[in-house]
C-alpha cells in the first residue's frame, strides 16, 4: 500500500513538472492543452510520457521542441533514473521518438529533421511571442488599476513584484513574465526596468499605446491558433455530441452519425 502511494505521488510530480512545458506557438502548458496522454513510473524509477498533438501533420518544429522539453523537465526530478518520451499519431513520430530518446545533442537532431532550421533562431522566435503575450497581460492589469503611463513605463522590477493583482489572468501570468525576463536576461535586479521591449529597450510614454497595439496583435494570433488547436484535437480524439437540432451536414461528413437501425419490415 505504501509503495503504491509513493508511485502515485511520483506520477503527480511528473504531471506537475510537465506543466512547465509549453506549446511553443501558443505559450500554453501542454497539460492545459490536453496534449499529454499518459504518465507511467516503473519500479526502477524510469518514466514514460506519451503525448499527442492536434493533427497528424503538426509542425515538426513544435513536436521536437515539446518532446525535448518533456525530457528535460522530467530528467530534472532528482529521483528519475531515465525518461522515455513517446509522440503518438504523428507523421514524424518515429523520427521524434528516436531523436529525443537517443541522447544525441538536441540541435543536431532538430536540424536533421526540420529542414536545417537553427534551433536557437526557432526558439527565440517563439520566446518573443511568449514575452509579448505575458507582458501585455501585466501592462493591461496595471492600466486597469488606474496607474499613470509614466509610472508604468518607468516601473522597476522590484516595484512590480510588490504589486497586488486580483485578476486571474494577471496572477497566472506574472510569475511567467518574471521568469521570461530573467531567462532572457532582460531584467533580473530589482532596479531593472520591469517593462523593456523584446530588444531590451525602454518603452517611451508616448509609445505605450502603439506598443500595446502590437502586443494585442500577437495575442489575437496566438489565441486564434490556440482555439483552432483545441477544436482540431477535440474533433480528432473525442466523440462529438450531436446537437439538439439533430445532425448537420458536417456530422455526416465526419462520420459521427450512426447508421439507422433496420426495422422489422426491413425499411
Amino acid at each position: 500500500m505504501f509503495v503504491a502511494q509513493v508511485m502515485a505521488e511520483r506520477e503527480l510530480e511528473v504531471w506537475d513538472c510537465l506543466a512547465a512545458v509549453s506549446d511553443p506557438e501558443l505559450d500554453e502548458p501542454i497539460t492545459d492543452m490536453n496534449f499529454v496522454e499518459s504518465v507511467a513510473v516503473s519500479d526502477d524509477l524510469r518514466v514514460r510520457v506519451e503525448f499527442r498533438l492536434p493533427t497528424y501533420w503538426c509542425s515538426p518544429n513544435f513536436a521536437f521542441l515539446m518532446a525535448f522539453g518533456i525530457r528535460s523537465e522530467v530528467l530534472a526530478l532528482p529521483w528519475v533514473r531515465g525518461v522515455e518520451v513517446h509522440l503518438m499519431d504523428h507523421c514524424l513520430g518515429d523520427e521524434v521518438n528516436k531523436g529525443v530518446n537517443s541522447g544525441r545533442p538536441f540541435h543536431e537532431i532538430f536540424a536533421e529533421n526540420c529542414d536545417g532550421a537553427v534551433l536557437k533562431e526557432v526558439v527565440d522566435k517563439f520566446l518573443a511571442k511568449a514575452f509579448d503575450r505575458r507582458q501585455e497581460v501585466i501592462l493591461l492589469g496595471l492600466e486597469a488599476q488606474g496607474r499613470a503611463v509614466d509610472e508604468i513605463v518607468g516601473m522597476r522590477l522590484g516595484t512590480l513584484k510588490r504589486v497586488r493583482f486580483t485578476g486571474e489572468d494577471e496572477l497566472r501570468q506574472l510569475p511567467r513574465y518574471l521568469d521570461i525576463l530573467a531567462t532572457c536576461d532582460l531584467a533580473s535586479a530589482d532596479e531593472d526596468l520591469a517593462f523593456p521591449t523584446w530588444q531590451g529597450q525602454p518603452i517611451a510614454a508616448d509609445d505605450l499605446k502603439d506598443h500595446l497595439g502590437r502586443l494585442r496583435s500577437t495575442r489575437i494570433n496566438m489565441e486564434f491558433s490556440g482555439a483552432l488547436c483545441r477544436e482540431l484535437a477535440q474533433s480528432r480524439y473525442k466523440e462529438v455530441e450531436i446537437g439538439p437540432e439533430g445532425p448537420t451536414l458536417v456530422d455526416f461528413m465526419a462520420g459521427r452519425v450512426p447508421p439507422r437501425e433496420i426495422t422489422e419490415t426491413g425499411r
